[in-house]
């Protein structure tokens, strides 16, 4: 099945166009209009034409207070910056939050995530992205970027791009209409990326006796956190149109706008 494009940056990680994901009765994803990636503390326009090519005008950033001033976005010229944090509602409390923390403390990440524990965090958060304040008000914020044609070209993100990221590009997905295999589909092909980027902290965390099970519950990519957030989604809004209506309090001619703007 077609999975968004990776975009071959040399100073993002982890950077996709959703375009060309195919949708229901034969229509897909436009290209060019939907950027998805990890945090941007890195971005050099100069020695990254690829990236400068992508004509980006609006950038969402998805990112917690601390991680925004730890690793400050580089914007392009030009380019709105969005701030929405998903996490604020929970900040230091949230699995993804505790990353850098349990990476430079194994002991202590083996004793307080181990077990399963990390795993179920992150299920925790995943819910978390569905149902806190915060996290309603940054994807609500997200959904109408991408529905301005005025907005031009958006890239949405956070640390590592996979698990505010991620739901992110789920959500949006639903909402055009994808089928569920289409969205796992999608919200898995980012793991080589992941497990490429984050390599070197592992095998430090590893080398220092952290337990692989946490670090890959942490760092990886699995169904079980998706489907997290899609039940919270059942459990309390019954489906996702009811969700984008009553939870994040989107209008009809912002979902026409998205679908509109979105799909080729």
């Amino acid at each position: 099945m077609p999975h968004s494009q990776i975009v071959e940056s040399a100073t993002i990680a982890n950077l996709r166009d959703l375009g060309g994901v195919p949708l229901p009765d034969g229509t897909r994803v436009r290209p060019g209009t939907a950027f998805r990636s990890g945090q941007l503390d890195r971005l050099d326009l100069r020695s990254d034409p690829v990236v400068a090519a992508l004509g980006i005008r609006t950038v969402v950033d998805l990112r917690t207070d601390f991680e925004r001033v730890s690793r400050p976005d580089r914007v392009p010229a030009g380019a709105h910056l969005l701030v929405a944090d998903v996490m604020a509602d929970t900040s230091g409390a949230g699995a993804a939050n505790r990353l850098g923390a349990a990476m430079a403390d194994p002991a202590t990440a083996n004793r307080t995530l181990g077990g399963g524990r990390a795993r179920r965090a992150l299920e925790q958060d995943y819910r978390s992205f569905v149902t806190s304040a915060s996290a309603r008000a940054a994807y609500k914020q997200l959904v109408t970027a991408l529905a301005r044609p005025e907005g031009g070209p958006v890239l949405f993100h956070c640390t590592a791009g996979k698990d505010r990221t991620g739901w992110g590009a789920s959500l949006l997905l639903l909402l055009l209409g994808a089928d569920e295999p289409t969205v796992r589909d999608e919200y898995l092909a980012v793991a080589p990326a992941v497990r490429a980027a984050f390599a070197p902290q592992v095998a430090a965390f590893t080398g220092a006796g952290g337990d692989p099970e946490v670090a890959e519950a942490i760092l990886g990519v699995h169904p079980s956190y998706l489907a997290a957030a899609v039940d919270a989604i059942a459990d309390q809004w019954g489906d996702v149109e009811s969700y984008a209506r009553a939870g994040l309090g989107l209008k009809d001619e912002t979902l026409d706008a998205l679908r509109l703007r979105l799909t080729v």
